[in-house]
């Protein structure tokens, strides 16, 4: 069986990415194509307003290659350059991406899982800083901002797996669920955020993204000029006339 990544649409506003290559969902470089090719349709289509990433199988992500790394070392191109910008592509994603972590969760397939707005595990999920297991460095920046400095270390300098209830205690993942639930929740859970006033959610993402490197005055900066622009939105206008009348809001980004 052929690695690929799906990409599908479960409801109007809402888009599915499962990384699919057995055994343990390592993402060469093929795959990072086809992933970014993925998230450049998500980016360009305004009517999907939330993405679940996942994986297919016993995996969540092992991360990088480890034969294409090896070639590396012997004058081939480095995977580790366009790994990270995949990461920062996922990051930096216009809409929220929630990851549903279905299993194993190693080394890169952690960071990635670091890069999406919210975490749903499922119950048998497991956790690895794998980059102290191979003589390489990961994640350290990411997890200490995420989870604080003493759950990160003891993670990173470890190189132990973790289960999905840890994690859940040092704020890795906000919900933890049974494996045949996940698929659901973390679909539930986008359809939730894509019925939200789409500018709003954008916004809100932008905001609360770099609100940890603000002082109060950046931070009341960045609020008053999204909120500026948002408060003359037709959205806005929307949601008071839809509370006036008593019915559900529709919103059409804009």
């Amino acid at each position: 069986m052929s690695a690929t990544i799906h990409f599908s649409r479960p409801a109007g506003h809402t888009a599915l990415v499962e990384i699919d290559a057995p055994p343990s969902n390592a993402l060469g470089r093929e795959l990072r194509r086809a992933f970014l090719s993925h998230l450049d349709t998500i980016e360009q289509d305004d009517a999907i307003r939330a993405v679940v990433v996942t994986g297919r199988g016993k995996s969540f992500c092992s991360g990088d290659d480890l034969k294409e790394r090896e070639a590396a070392r012997s004058g081939g191109e480095d995977p580790a350059l366009s790994f990270a910008a995949l990461l920062a592509r996922i990051e930096n994603l216009r809409i929220p991406v929630i990851a549903a972590i279905n299993g194993w969760a190693v080394g890169g397939g952690l960071e990635l899982t670091l890069c999406c707005d919210i975490r749903i595990a499922a119950a048998d999920a497991q956790f690895v800083c794998a980059a102290v297991n191979v003589g390489l460095i990961a994640s350290a920046y990411r997890l200490p901002r995420l989870i604080g400095v003493g759950p990160a270390k003891h993670m990173l300098l470890t190189g132990s797996p973790f289960d999905a209830a840890v994690v859940e205690r040092f704020g890795l993942v906000t919900e933890v669920v049974p494996p045949e639930k996940l698929r659901d929740a973390s679909l539930a859970l986008a359809d939730r955020i894509a019925t939200r006033a789409p500018l709003s959610v954008e916004a809100t993402k932008r905001v609360a993204g770099k609100a940890i490197d603000l002082d109060a005055d950046e931070a009341a900066h960045a609020l008053a000029e999204e909120f500026q622009t948002l408060v003359k939105s037709a959205d806005h206008a929307e949601a008071l006339a839809a509370f006036r009348e008593k019915r559900p809001p529709h919103f059409r980004r804009h």
